[in-house]
């Protein structure tokens, strides 16, 4: 069986996105490490071992392909990843909370309800709970 083992999200500043999707998001550390050159190689996952063969590499969006693939996905309003969370009213609440930026608050969109947030590192990510 072939299963997901990790996916990118292009960043503006890995430090920055380290700090956002670890201390506010709550992901947990899974891989850091000084590759030299100011390089980090970071990688996330969900707590508790939620999800424990998953990672979420936090890759330096800079460059010729990733920088304009980046900028034109948050300029349309697209979310570049999906998280789904158990309470989304609780999420967003505890989000606002803590100075995140939503752009667009809790909304119903077909089996899901939906609330698309800001980064801070140059991505919009959408939070999803299933509805029913």
């Amino acid at each position: 069986m072939i299963k997901v083992a990790m996916t990118n999200v292009y960043v503006d500043d890995v430090a920055r996105a380290h700090a956002f999707y670890t201390e506010v998001l709550g992901f947990e550390t899974r891989v850091h490490m000084d590759l030299g050159n100011d390089t980090l190689f970071v990688t996330v996952g969900a707590p508790q071992g939620a999800q424990p063969d998953l990672q979420l590499l936090l890759e330096p969006g800079q460059g010729p392909v990733a920088e304009p693939y980046r900028r034109a996905v948050y300029e349309a309003g697209l979310p570049c990843i999906v998280f789904s969370v158990d309470d989304l009213a609780a999420e967003y609440a505890r989000l606002t909370g803590l100075g995140v930026r939503f752009a667009h608050e809790p909304q119903e969109q077909g089996p899901v309800l939906a609330a698309v947030l800001d980064d801070t590192v140059g991505n919009l990510v959408q939070l999803v709970q299933p509805r029913g």
